[in-house]
């Protein structure tokens, strides 16, 4: 300390402090000038005690102008080092660093000034300082003063200058620094960031892009910013980067790939749109070095193919073309059950776009890897069943897709069907808005004589009856209807011919004798017509009710489809088709006179010529052998012996009433509750109206209707 009183005069020293700026301007000439002469003695002791007074006596002091002295001073001295000034930074750039900090925001401008200057003198040896400085000047950006905002500017180019020509700067030190600040939300520090990160990327020798995964996030998360030019320049930044990743031999794809994912889901659109388009070409340019990451890509691309935003949409899906066309294999690190697991979640989007490419997934992984899926059907069977209730139908006919490609194995078709049973049951809406979409997609996918075989033998074990005359109903209804079911029809007309025909008629039987329209329907299309109208016969008196009649008006508009034109065709032969007449006749007694359907059938039977039958062919008609057929020329001819011999319609007779009997039965009981319920009701009012009307006496008037006498009766 003494020695540099002794060389610094007391009056410099105490200019170096005045509050007017051009005496601490005059005097830091002076210390200038005084640092040069010792320069050239080469006295560097004395130069190094000149620089700790300026440090301890001035920039530390209490008092700012001090402070602002001691900035000038430090600054000047290091003019006048010029080029021995490197060994003197240590000294000379901490307390200028510190200054930044002051409270006095005139402090902090001229410690901007100070240390632009010294930059000046010393160039490349001040990169040693870069992270203290780079931390110092991110704040300063941010400063409240506009004039401290000005300075730190300039110096901020300086810097940058400085930088760019230099060959000792590290990049692997810096960047740590960098991605602790690419989260601050100050729109002035963001400025500086993207300001710095372009500059750096436009060095040949600092290799940006290697370190990208580290700052990848913070320019994302400036795509949202309020500010449109930081916007801009964050986006601009983002698509240099994109250029020179596409330029590149090599990549990190897999880091950039997870927060891509994380960003495709912003609420953001911008944000969104440029993940989205990274995602894309990532997915064109590594191809199967992002099979590990297939299934974090997925749970991004999925969402946004519904996005709100057609942009994001065109090019969500293209992704999703893009990445389905690439075959990975399970040894190839390509997580089968990650990505089925992502397509389950998708499943319960409220988009159905989304859900429909959820299902096209699915049905490729079974397509490609069938077993290694079926290793995780537990996890996503449940929700492939309740897709089956979707508002969509597109998305169901894609669920039965899928349910038709698993179901080739048995107990995964017994587990649908039975699903599928049970949820109509639960939901009856489901079965009239969808059943017949299904049912009909089923048989198309499946063998539509399995499809039936396997619904009515759980019909068959249903306890809910009233249930099981719905299904049986419906799935009647479909077998009548549906071009999908023709070959299954022309099986059954062919029962009394054909073995196969006769085994599907008989397993059907049973569970379609919950409905009696549904098994007269079923035996009119096996031309079994005198068991029909047996069937006819054996209704009584309670099965006769608008249910019943609402179906036998089906029943008769269906007889006027192309699909029974056989029957009516056979009408021209009455004489050899008896027993349909009888049926037809039977069905016509039960239809109320002024119904339409009676007027319809009727009509019909009027254009059965008329025919004059012998006593032998009556006597067979009445009482011989059911499937005896009577033909034109007065002979008996015998069909398929051996499989009317079969078929005991004796016993499917008995069959069929012991379970409408059932079906009685149960309508009894359900009138019977309702007649208790309402009775229960009835006497409920009255003491309620005695509590709000007190009795009147006897004498005063007749008693009242709803009195308990009256009630009794």
């Amino acid at each position: 300390m003494a020695d540099a009183l002794s060389v610094i005069p007391a009056s410099v020293l105490r200019n170096l402090s005045d509050k007017l700026y051009e005496k601490r301007k005059n005097a830091a000439l002076e210390v200038e000038g005084i640092v040069k002469q010792l320069a050239a003695s080469g006295d560097h002791e004395k130069i190094s005690a000149v620089i700790s007074l300026l440090t301890t006596e001035f920039t530390y002091s209490p008092q700012a102008n001090h402070r602002k002295g001691g900035l000038i001073g430090l600054a000047a001295a290091t003019v006048g080092l010029t080029s021995e000034a490197s060994q003197h930074l240590e000294q000379i750039v901490p307390p200028v660093l510190n200054s930044f900090s002051d409270q006095d925001s005139r402090v902090r401008y001229y410690a901007c000034e100070a240390l632009y200057n010294i930059a000046k003198v010393v160039r490349g040896d001040f990169i040693i300082f870069f992270n203290q400085i780079f931390d110092a000047l991110c704040k300063l950006s941010a400063d409240s003063a506009a004039n401290v905002q000005s300075a730190a500017h300039l110096l901020d180019r300086l810097v940058k200058d400085i930088v760019t020509e230099s060959d000792q700067f590290s990049i692997e030190e810096f960047i740590p620094l960098l991605r602790e600040r690419m989260n601050v939300l100050n729109p002035f520090v963001r400025q500086f960031l993207v300001g710095w990160i372009t500059v750096l990327d436009s060095v040949p020798d600092i290799d940006m892009l290697g370190f990208l995964p580290d700052f990848l996030d913070g320019l994302f998360n400036m795509l949202s910013d309020s500010s449109h030019e930081i916007r801009q320049q964050a986006d601009s930044a983002l698509s240099e980067f994109l250029q020179e990743i596409k330029n590149s031999p090599s990549v990190d794809y897999g880091r950039m790939t997870e927060i891509l994912v994380q960003r495709a889901a912003s609420p953001d659109e911008f944000t969104r749109l440029t993940a989205i388009t990274w995602i894309n070409e990532f997915v064109k340019l590594s191809g199967d070095q992002l099979v590990p990451y297939y299934a974090d890509i997925l749970g991004a691309i999925l969402p946004c193919i519904s996005d709100k935003e057609e942009k994001i949409r065109v090019v969500a899906r293209e992704t999703n073309e893009e990445l389905r066309s690439i075959k990975g294999e399970p040894e190839e690190a390509f997580n089968v059950g990650a990505i089925l697991s992502i397509a389950r979640r998708q499943l319960d989007s409220q988009w159905e776009a989304t859900r429909i490419e959820a299902l096209h997934w699915i049905s490729t992984l079974l397509d490609r890897h069938r077993s290694e899926v079926l290793c995780f059907l537990n996890d996503i069977f449940d929700t492939l069943l309740k897709a089956l209730s979707d508002s969509s139908d597109e998305v169901v006919l894609l669920v039965l897709d899928i349910h038709a490609c698993i179901a080739q194995d048995p107990p995964h078709f017994r587990q649908l069907v039975v699903f599928l049973v049970h949820s109509f049951q639960i939901d009856h809406s489901l079965l009239e808005r969808r059943g017949p979409l299904i049912i009909r997609r089923l048989c198309v996918l499946l063998d539509p004589e399995r499809v039936y075989r396997e619904l009515s033998t759980i019909l068959e074990e249903e306890a809910d009856l009233d249930f099981a005359c719905i299904m049986v109903q419906a799935l009647n209804l479909i077998l009548l209807t549906s071009s999908e079911l023709s070959e299954l029809r022309k099986l059954l007309k062919q029962s009394l011919a054909n073995a196969a025909g006769k085994d599907l008629f008989v397993s059907l039987y049973a569970s379609w004798s919950h409905s009696p329209m549904a098994i007269i329907s079923l035996c009119l299309l096996a031309q079994m017509y005198q068991h029909a109208s047996a069937v006819i016969q054996s209704l009584v008196e309670e099965d006769i009710n608008v249910k019943f009649l609402v179906q036998l008006d089906k029943l008769v508009r269906l007889l006027e489809t192309p699909i029974f034109a056989y029957l009516r065709l056979q009408l021209l032969e009455p004489g050899r088709y008896v027993w349909l007449l009888k049926a037809l006749y039977g069905l016509l007694m039960l239809l109320p006179q002024q119904s339409a359907a009676f007027k319809i059938l009727r009509t019909r039977l009027k254009t059965v010529p008329s025919y004059s039958f012998n006593g032998d062919q009556l006597k067979l008609a009445s009482s011989g052998n059911p499937y005896s057929q009577i033909t034109l020329d007065g002979d008996i001819t015998h069909a398929n012996g051996n499989l009317q011999n079969e078929i005991d319609f004796a016993s499917s007779l008995k069959q069929f009433q012991q379970i409408q009997q059932q079906h009685r039965l149960l309508a009894a009981k359900t009138q019977a509750q309702s007649r208790n319920d309402s009775t229960s009701l009835l006497k409920e009012v009255p003491k309620a109206e005695e509590l709000q009307h007190p009795p009147t006496s006897k004498t005063n008037g007749p008693p009242s209707r709803l009195s308990k006498k009256g009630l009794g009766q």
